[in-house]
């Protein structure tokens, strides 16, 4: 294969954006959501990567946590990848990392980024899944099981276990 193949092949694959999130949550076990200007359903700290520079999924939660509510927290363990189909858009390949337990000094230094989001708030997870769509209400639930039980990250397509098992509670 020469050169101009190669360059042919690669610009002839198919497109998929990644997206990167953060679940974080405080002493009592409740979870931090935003509220974005741009859409009507709450959203985790996240977006997305940004590949054209070198960014990984890691990096994206980390730069985005950081930009949109001012706290720049390492992630941790990855929680849940998501293959979310596309209808009016590419597919997603969504990854949600644990941000961990926030304390009160963390809480009261959230700094929203005004261009983007309206407001933040600690709900609990029957709240939650009332603020958020549908989507998302499905990955943050397998996030949240595969953090109670200590295990590694839940393979999702368009929000549930491929196989089926260990599918979201309702």
């Amino acid at each position: 294969m020469t050169t101009m193949d190669y360059a042919a092949y690669i610009a002839g694959l198919p497109r998929v954006i990644a997206g990167a999130g953060t679940l974080f949550r405080d002493a009592e076990g409740r979870l931090l959501l935003v509220e974005p200007n741009y859409r009507d359903t709450w959203i985790l700290p996240g977006g997305t990567v940004e590949s054209d520079a070198g960014e990984s999924p890691r990096q994206a939660a980390r730069r985005e946590t950081a930009e949109e509510i001012g706290l720049d927290i390492e992630p941790g363990a990855l929680l849940a990848i998501d293959w979310v189909r596309g209808t009016d858009r590419p597919p997603l390949v969504s990854y949600l990392y644990d941000g961990g337990v926030l304390d009160a000094a963390q809480l009261s230094a959230i700094r929203l980024q005004e261009t983007e989001l309206l407001s933040w708030r600690m709900v609990h997870w029957d709240e939650a899944q009332t603020l958020v769509n549908r989507e998302m209400a499905l990955r943050v639930d397998a996030a949240l099981k595969a953090l109670a039980a200590g295990r590694g990250p839940t393979e999702l397509e368009d929000g549930v276990p491929p196989n089926g098992a260990d599918g979201p509670s309702k």
